[in-house]
């Protein structure tokens, strides 16, 4: 356990910002599995499900918890499943 004062602090704001991140990172993932799910089922809403999913992606990269490329790429294989699809 830290001593300085700081240190404790710190010890807390990373603590809750690790919780942040991770529900973040879960809503995205949890996002995309639901756009795969409507894509490869041909449900009526697969439109939809892409739509918020690369708007979770685009957030979850202006964040900072993916990298730019990757968000890119998970855009790109998005709207690959959707067109095929369609």
């Amino acid at each position: 356990m830290p001593n300085i004062k700081s240190a404790k602090k710190r010890v807390k704001v990373n603590a809750t910002k690790a919780a942040a991140n991770k529900s973040r990172k879960s809503n995205l993932k949890t996002m995309l599995k639901k756009a795969d799910i409507a894509c490869a089922t041909g449900a009526e809403n697969k439109v939809e499900a892409v739509r918020l999913a690369i708007k979770r992606v685009d957030q979850a990269c202006a964040k900072g918890l993916i990298h730019k490329n990757k968000a890119a790429r998970k855009k790109a294989q998005l709207a690959k499943k959707l067109n095929a699809a369609q």
